[in-house]
């Protein structure tokens, strides 16, 4: 990932949305050492990808940043500036690049300061995808420890939030090259398909294209409604329901969604291999491509 924008936003004024917002040198220092992003991973973020200046799916991202400031206790975002920051970073990204990522956080804030949020917005472009193909992907199960009713049994522990708190997360994926792999699919402690640590599951199934609900703790998959969209148009039959491991392991095919690697096909899950349906995964990603919002 090479970084190539910043800007800081002034999330204690109520000034205009573009008086709120600074572009600085991406290379220089942003938050201080008691931030509590910094000391306690506690604040949201989202990432939006950015083809030709354009970010996807802005609005849907916009949505879930604000499901996650509420689940978080956080005071609601200005959706007009965050809006905003986006949109003046991927234009900023368009002379660097025809495809970018715009990263924008907002965290609890200083904790030796004024009870004020910290936001800021990066843009940048992620590592390249070899050959410019989405690549497959080994994946390996692993399980998150929690019952798939976790989301509504202790709703303290943010099952579907957004969150800055990736240790976890990192920690799977650094798992998974262990065992030979480079990507996680969590499940729930009961046998329950949940998620990615970045990713959303698709799977098909009998002809139906399935992915897990947000009832389970799983974040909302912009890039995965998006894929749905486009196979309804199609006339492809498309599902949101529980999915056991049992299934999962006999699906015709699997996806892995995020916004900057699009719809990512799996070629083995624990080892055993899983068929690459190229036509669809085409298929998929041509209709992310063409987004035009």
């Amino acid at each position: 990932m090479k970084t190539l924008t910043l800007h800081r936003l002034d999330l204690g004024s109520d000034a205009t949305a573009e008086d709120c917002l600074t572009s600085i040198d991406p290379r220089s220092a942003l938050l201080t050492a008691t931030d509590l992003s910094a000391t306690r991973g506690d604040g949201i973020f989202e990432t939006v990808v950015v083809v030709d200046g354009v970010p996807q799916a802005l609005e849907a991202h916009l949505d879930r940043f604000e499901r996650s400031a509420a689940m978080l206790d956080l005071p609601a975002p200005r959706r007009e500036l965050w809006r905003l920051v986006v949109l003046e970073a991927a234009a900023a990204l368009r002379i660097h690049t025809a495809r970018g990522a715009v990263k924008f956080v907002m965290s609890r804030g200083d904790e030796a300061g004024d009870p004020v949020p910290t936001g800021w917005a990066i843009g940048f472009a992620p590592d390249s995808r070899p050959g410019g193909e989405t690549p497959e992907v080994d994946v390996v199960l692993l399980d998150r420890g929690y019952r798939h009713d976790v989301a509504q049994t202790s709703p303290w522990l943010l099952q579907g939030a957004k969150t800055l708190s990736y240790a976890v997360n990192m920690a799977a994926l650094r798992e998974a090259r262990r065992r030979g792999a480079q990507d996680v699919v969590f499940v729930s402690s009961d046998g329950y398909v949940l998620e990615g640590p970045n990713s959303t599951v698709i799977a098909r199934i009998g002809g139906a294209y399935v992915t897990p609900p947000t009832e389970l703790g799983v974040l909302p998959g912009t890039t995965q409604a998006d894929v749905f969209a486009a196979l309804a148009a199609s006339g492809d039959p498309v599902e949101t329901r529980v999915l056991d491991v049992a299934e999962l392991r006999s699906a015709d095919a699997v996806w892995l969604c995020s916004s900057t690697r699009g719809a990512a096909p799996v070629r083995s899950l624990d080892g055993e291999a899983v068929a690459v349906d190229a036509d669809v995964t085409e298929r998929m990603n041509g209709a992310l491509n063409e987004r035009t919002a």
